[in-house]
């Protein structure tokens, strides 16, 4: 067999192998908000503050009202705050002037984005209600902008062939990825918008993410507690201001 028979096998080897490498979150088509029955609604007092709070909401069917569900808790955004993000959501009519979030700003994505799945480093036992993975030492979130895989959490074990040169290790992180959920930001991978966006545990009261939303412990737990793929849950996250002012408009949860 020729040197170049090899080659051609080995690269449509490596290109099935990635084909069918399962991400986190998998494959599918992008539900509208519309169809939600749960909501995290994050909300911080301006576009650079790095502390906020958070509250859950649940409706019982798409045509009934948003009810809270238990206390609100604190959280941290992005170190620099937050920038808009084409999500669920429409973008404000004022594309050109807006602060749109890009890879590694140091920001949390504004707007409306979904919640598919799981993840953290012990088993599930079954307790959970979105897809959960357990982290390995192989788990990596793909940052690459050139990477087929970007913005997608890959088993690099399962990949034909590794195209990128940059990503998270996720089990090397430690603690604050123990337990945590896929924010789906930049649903069509738009190269440069930002990737590798999750509720996770944070650090301290006081310190701000890369671009994720962190909380206690106990409080992701409790989120993940209720939170039902069946549900279509999403994360509603804006500074105050822009809460108020798209409250009508995109019929958010009503949040004092």
């Amino acid at each position: 067999m020729s040197k170049l028979t090899l080659l051609s096998l080995f690269l449509t080897f490596g290109l099935v192998a990635s084909a069918q490498v399962k991400t986190i979150p998998p494959p599918r088509v992008e539900i509208p908000y519309s169809e939600s029955l749960q909501a995290v609604v994050v909300t911080t007092e301006n576009w650079s503050a790095v502390r906020g709070a958070a509250q859950l909401f649940e409706r019982e069917n798409t045509k009934s009202n948003w009810r809270v569900v238990g206390k609100s808790f604190p959280v941290v955004v992005g170190k620099n705050g937050m920038a808009w993000s084409d999500g669920l959501n429409e973008l404000p009519s004022d594309t050109g002037r807006l602060l749109m979030k890009t890879e590694g700003d140091g920001k949390s994505p504004a707007g409306i984005f979904s919640l598919t799945a799981a993840f953290g480093t012990t088993e599930n036992a079954g307790k959970f209600k979105l897809p959960y993975t357990k982290l390995a030492a192989s788990t990596e979130c793909v940052d690459d902008v050139k990477s087929f895989h970007y913005n997608r959490i890959v088993d690099k074990y399962q990949v034909g062939i590794f195209d990128w040169k940059s990503s998270e290790k996720m089990l090397e992180i430690g603690e604050q990825y123990g337990l945590g959920v896929f924010v789906e930001h930049n649903f069509e991978k738009q190269k440069g918008a930002g990737s590798c966006i999750f509720l996770h545990i944070w650090k301290d009261a006081n310190t701000g993410t890369a671009g994720c939303t962190a909380m206690e412990r106990k409080n992701i737990e409790t989120v993940l507690a209720r939170l039902d793929s069946q549900k279509n849950p999403v994360l509603i996250q804006l500074p105050k201001d822009s809460y108020h002012q798209f409250q009508t408009k995109w019929k958010l949860p009503k949040r004092t």
